[in-house]
């Protein structure tokens, strides 16, 4: 069950889009989300998870969100990243460019 369907408070803004080409061709979605929360541990904690004295991730931007990037999830609304949360936009977007074998183009 995804955790939207757990009942994750979803607030998936994407802030970055793109695509990139992979091995066999095929042109794959990208995109960069900003999130209010911490994903994973919100995540963790509906499932009961969490490790002793485990805390959310704080490092929160100007705008009080955390950054994740998505490939499977890209262009959706589902929440689910496939990343850690990121505190700075350009920190998701260099681990975007490091995580495929392709150049990704950015949307404008």
């Amino acid at each position: 069950m995804d955790a939207a369907a757990r009942g994750i408070l979803v607030h998936v803004k994407i802030l970055r889009s793109g695509t990139w080409t992979d091995a066999d061709g095929t042109s794959r979605p990208i995109d960069i989300t900003g999130m209010p929360y911490d994903y994973w541990y919100e995540l963790a904690a509906l499932e009961g998870t969490l490790e002793k004295g485990q805390m959310p991730t704080l490092f929160f931007g100007t705008d009080r969100l955390l950054y994740y990037v998505r490939l499977e999830g890209a262009g959706t609304k589902k929440p689910k990243p496939d990343s850690i949360g990121f505190p700075t936009l350009e920190a998701a977007i260099a681990h975007a460019e490091e995580s495929v074998a392709g150049v990704i183009r950015w949307d404008e």
